[in-house]
């Protein structure tokens, strides 16, 4: 019996274009003279089998499916095959993997401080922690996560997935805690924006991370407490490496998709996604500035996103996600200007109509979405807002945080976490000896152990270092409150889990006045932001800063 689709999906770019030599071309036909590869969806109710004759029927050929949410990776030599593919009443249309090179999607809030001229010391020191450098780590301190692990540190069974650019787990901090028979890559290495491919099959190893993103937020999660280095919001859970992201970046639609629904087939109990799908930073259902394809693209974008997150919520994954770092209310965004970031078309205009476009997988279903605030507590200027989104909010570093006192614009007010050392020695802060460069002191870090192993450590900032914290809290409840399920399984249902989570955070009212400027803080009148709600919720905070102590020591309700 043929699987039947309820929902449709065209994915924004493939994970790596393929090179298929040797296809035929359908009857009246127009090849291009070059084999081109889509991501292609069947409509919602579709079978399989009519899916494939559609694709084939366009000039298509199948080389891999995804029967789950109907998600088909495709070639074609056909210059019309896109036309063809949506024109297709069983498909919802096709998105071509345009690998035109472009400059790295690299985030320049995370990475302020490089940016900073004014950029000082490393700021003041807290007390002697468990690990050496935790005296860094005012983020644990603020959730209370250093007084939680006296009672529950983690359990080793709870496992919680880094939906990524990679995770480094030859890292000294990472790797006792590190899950290789869960962990996998699927995001092959576009050698246009990500260069060349250090394997032939341009598909990385499982535990290697070329981006650096993803293993500073494992290190937040799950860190080993080992009396080295530093240690993470649950030093003793399982943290499993998902690639979605390229070393770019760049996450797109179908590396995220297959993620997810790994996620879900493993059992994995956590998944934590620093991130939007790209080349949309909202995905709309038909936005006027938009083409038909573009408008195709989305409409599946946003369809299939529900589905795969859907998909893994239902098998017992709790979803944590960034809120981006926009500096805007996402209930009522701004003119997008940034998008598409990726392929032959340039970013244009388009009006953000808030009903009908999304920023995934921020405000997907099923996601808890987590705020950045600042040592101070404040919302941080770049972090985005809102009472339509806003869950929780978390430590996630803000460099200019403090002004007036001697900690403004200092690294330490950002994240400290574990990085990999090839990333470090890219990006020209550590040279090809292992030594920090003069200069880079401040933000990066490097400790070795007796046997002459070291490992490196750097700040960031940003809501994708806010929502680690929130992921470790949320492994610590599971942890804490699991049960065994199945065949050898433990966890807790992610429901359960979220309520937990509101429920033990620590209300934080508004500020007075509402309406918070950043000029104090160099930031023009965009960054201005207004904070509705009340003490229990409001768009700058959510349910509250969260809580680790709290939530391990608060009897749960079912």
């Amino acid at each position: 019996m043929s699987k039947r689709f309820t929902v449709g999906v065209v994915a924004t770019a493939a994970a790596l274009a393929l090179t298929v030599t040797g296809l035929g071309v359908p009857a009246g036909a127009e090849p291009s003279g070059v084999v081109r590869t889509f991501t292609v969806v069947a409509e919602d109710g579709v079978s399989a089998d009519a899916a494939i004759a559609a694709i084939r029927s366009a000039g298509g050929t199948v080389v891999s499916r995804t029967d789950e949410v109907g998600v088909f990776q495709v070639t074609s030599d056909r210059a019309d095959f896109a036309t063809k593919a949506t024109a297709a009443a069983a498909l919802i249309g096709a998105a071509e993997e345009k690998a035109i090179g472009r400059k790295p999607k690299l985030d320049r809030v995370e990475q302020e401080h490089l940016l900073a001229a004014a950029a000082k010391g490393a700021g003041k020191q807290r007390g002697k922690k468990l690990d050496p450098l935790d005296d860094k780590l005012w983020g644990l301190e603020m959730i209370r996560a250093d007084k939680a692990r006296k009672i529950e540190p983690g359990d080793g069974r709870v496992t919680v997935g880094v939906l990524d650019t990679g995770v480094d787990a030859s890292h000294p901090d990472i790797a006792p805690n590190f899950n290789w028979a869960l962990s996998r890559n699927f995001a092959p290495d576009i050698p246009e924006i990500d260069g060349p491919c250090e394997v032939p099959s341009c598909l990385d190893p499982v535990g290697t991370d070329d981006g650096g993103h993803g293993t500073h937020v494992a290190g937040t999660i799950g860190a080993a407490a080992n009396g080295f280095g530093l240690s993470g919001v649950a030093p003793k859970v399982s943290l499993v490496n998902l690639k979605g992201g390229q070393d770019a970046g760049y996450f797109f639609l179908n590396p995220v998709v297959n993620a997810l629904l790994h996620a879900g087939r493993s059992g994995l109990d956590v998944v934590n996604m620093s991130f939007y799908v790209d080349p949309w930073l909202y995905n709309c259902t038909a936005n006027p500035a938009d083409s038909p394809e573009a408008q195709a693209a989305q409409q599946a974008t946003i369809r299939a996103m529900k589905r795969a997150l859907t998909y893994a919520h239902d098998r017992g994954v709790t979803l944590i996600g960034a809120l981006g770092n926009n500096h805007e209310d996402l209930g009522d965004p701004r003119t997008d200007i940034s998008s598409p970031n990726y392929g032959d078309v340039a970013p244009y205009p388009r009006e953000i109509d808030n009903n009908s476009c999304w920023n995934l997988p921020t405000e997907g279903a099923h996601v808890i979405s987590v705020a950045s605030v600042g040592p101070s507590g404040k919302k941080a200027d770049y972090s985005n807002y809102g009472t339509e989104q806003t869950a929780i909010a978390a430590p996630g570093g803000w460099f200019r945080d403090g002004f007036g006192t001697d900690t403004f614009r200092t690294d330490a007010n950002m994240i400290l976490s574990t990085y990999p050392l090839k990333v470090l020695q890219e990006e020209g802060t550590v040279d090809e000896d292992g030594n920090i460069v003069p200069g880079a002191e401040t933000f990066v870090f490097k400790e070795c152990k007796a046997n002459r192993q070291c490992a490196y450590y750097t700040y960031l900032q940003g809501t994708s270092m806010a929502a680690p914290h929130a992921s470790g809290v949320a492994a610590l409840i599971v942890s804490r409150y699991g049960k065994p399920q199945g065949r050898g399984g433990f966890g807790l249902a992610p429901d359960v889990v979220e309520r937990h989570l509101y429920r033990t955070a620590a209300e934080r009212a508004c500020p007075e006045p509402r309406l918070q400027t950043y000029t104090n803080e160099g930031r023009s009148p965009e960054f201005d932001a207004y904070c509705a709600g009340s003490p229990s919720f409001n768009g700058f905070y959510g349910h509250g800063i969260i809580d680790a102590y709290a939530a391990v020591t608060t009897p749960l309700r079912r």
